[in-house]
Formats: structure tokens, C-alpha cells, sequence
């Protein structure tokens, strides 16, 4: 369980912002560093704590989610790229994750000068071919932000996996108010499409925080997680 906790909400804090702007202005916004933080979720009960971090030194940005549930387990996952002209260009990225006393770990490089993908995932190693603009579950998010500040999203993002690369799609279900402890924020309500029935994942974008997800949801059958937002240090609208 834990260990798909921690898998989904990296994915919350990556591709969760792919949704249409409509109804929102654009936003003049340039990439920044930020850090949110976020209470963690089960099954309606507050059982830990997240955190999203985004920083710079010169063209080489890091993005670091990490979650804690208490008694229970950890991850982090960190996600290297550099960014010019709107455009993220994937370097690498790691996930290690601890559950009660099992440890887990998940690397991809991207090598664009041998055109390949290579990915592990602790003892499996696999190669893919090389794909122009493949993004990793962390920067997707910041992607899809910056398009949305230009005005457009791509009908589909293509991620980076251990098993593979996959094209993700979202569907925008309008707009509502989110009341979090930092705050209550007018956001846009997105949904990530599943093909397994009875699950469900749902994000809240806030434009006045950069489109920050303030709140996101997984239900998967009888069990749901979800990230509600504490804090926020970054630009603001």
C-alpha cells in the first residue's frame, strides 16, 4: 500500500497540473524556486507529511518530492533537467522508498547522446529508445505549468517509468473553491484517467500559486490517499 501511496503522489506532484487554463488569465509567471508542504492522507485520517522543494544553480534545476507516513514509510524522489525556451530537458531521476523495513529504489537516465532511455528499478535494468521531449513523473508538472502559461497543453505527455515510456492524459471537471490550513484558493479540477475501474485520482490547481496543486485525491477501490496544502514559500499572483 504505502509503497503505491508514495508512487501516486509523486505523480500527483508531477503531472497533476495538466489541465486546460480556461477561465483562469494566464499567468506571467517565470519558472522560480519554490517549497510547498503538505499534510498526507489515509483513508481520511492525517497519518504524516510531504513536501515538494524546486531549486536552481544557473540552467540546472532539482525538483524533490519527499512524503513520510509515520510508522509506516518514506520515499523521495528527485528529478534533475535543465530548461530554456519553455522547454524541460530531462537528465535523470531516482525514487528510493522505505516501508516499515524494506527499501526500495528507481533510477532513469536520459542519454541523449547514446538515444537511449535506461532505467532500474532495484535488481531489473532496461533500456528504451530514444524519444525527443520525454519528461519524468516530478518535472511533467513544472512542464505543463509553463505551457499553460504560454497558452497551450499537448493533447499528451509523455513520462519515463521503470517498465516504459507511456503518454498520460487529463481531463479538466471545472473549477472549485479548496480550503486549506494556508489558505482558501479558487482552483482548476483535473482528473487523471485510469484504465482500472474503481480508480480515480484528482488534483486542484491553484493559478494564484503558480497553479500549484493546493489538494490532490486517489481512490482505488476501498482506499484513498490524498495531499492537502500547509505552506508555501514561492511566487505568488
Amino acid at each position: 500500500m504505502a509503497k503505491y501511496v508514495m508512487k501516486t503522489f509523486g505523480i500527483a506532484a508531477a503531472v497533476s497540473t495538466a489541465v486546460l487554463c480556461s477561465g483562469f488569465a494566464s499567468s506571467a509567471f517565470a519558472m522560480s524556486p519554490y517549497q510547498a508542504n503538505y499534510q498526507f492522507n489515509y483513508n481520511g485520517k492525517n497519518v504524516g507529511s510531504a513536501s515538494r522543494n524546486l531549486t536552481q544553480s544557473g540552467n540546472n534545476w532539482t525538483y524533490v518530492f519527499a512524503a513520510k507516513a509515520i510508522g509506516m514509510a518514506s520515499a523521495t524522489e528527485t528529478s534533475n533537467f535543465s530548461f530554456s525556451n519553455g522547454k524541460i530537458t530531462s537528465k535523470s531521476f531516482s525514487r528510493t522508498s522505505k516501508i516499515l523495513i524494506h527499501n526500495n529504489t528507481m533510477s532513469i537516465n536520459f542519454n541523449p547522446n547514446s538515444k537511449t532511455i535506461n532505467t532500474k528499478k532495484d535488481d531489473k535494468a532496461r533500456s528504451f529508445a530514444w524519444q525527443n521531449g520525454v519528461l519524468d513523473e516530478l518535472n511533467a508538472e513544472l512542464q505543463i505549468r509553463e505551457d499553460l502559461k504560454n497558452g497551450g497543453l499537448k493533447s499528451k505527455y509523455y513520462l519515463a517509468d521503470a517498465k516504459d515510456v507511456e503518454a498520460r492524459r487529463f481531463v479538466k471537471q471545472g473549477n472549485e473553491s479548496v480550503k486549506t490550513t494556508y489558505g482558501t484558493f479558487d482552483t482548476i479540477k483535473v482528473v487523471m484517467q485510469h484504465d482500472k475501474p474503481g480508480r480515480e485520482t484528482i488534483f486542484w490547481l491553484a493559478p494564484k500559486l503558480d497553479y500549484l496543486p493546493v489538494k490532490v485525491s486517489h481512490v482505488d477501490q476501498k482506499t484513498s490517499y490524498s495531499l492537502l496544502l500547509t505552506g508555501y514559500k514561492g511566487p505568488t499572483k
